[in-house]
């Protein structure tokens, strides 16, 4: 069971990203998925969450507007697309994996870093 993210890198303010999470050896329709960021010495947070159909999602107020979260069941693939970056968006971030019945732990990917500076 893994999940690998992608796409983190070094971004000015204001601009744009696209995270992208794919999942091997599970049933990735079974699972809820979520995007989570951590600055080194802070909990982590949750950013954005998609059910396992894809039919609703939810977000952090402090992205609302700027973020997509979005996936692709057919590829095992969640996104993050990022707009409108600011500094404080400056973090590691993370994928995760929830059953969506909680018969299984939750998975989660190493992480990719995301830096938003001038």
């Amino acid at each position: 069971v893994q999940l690998v993210e992608s796409g983190g890198g070094l971004v000015q303010p204001g601009g744009s990203l696209r995270l992208s999470c794919t999942a091997s050896g599970l049933t990735f329709s079974r699972y809820h998925m979520n995007w989570y960021r951590q600055v080194s010495g802070k909990e982590r947070e949750l950013v954005a969450g998609i059910v396992s159909t894809g039919g609703s999602t939810n977000y952090a107020d402090s992205v609302k507007g700027r973020f997509t979260i979005s996936r692709d069941n057919p590829k095992n693939t969640v996104y993050l697309q990022m707009n409108s970056l600011k500094v404080e968006d400056t973090a590691v971030y993370y994928c995760n994996a929830r059953d969506r019945l909680g018969w299984r732990d939750d998975v989660w990917g190493q992480g990719t870093q995301v830096a938003v500076s001038s």
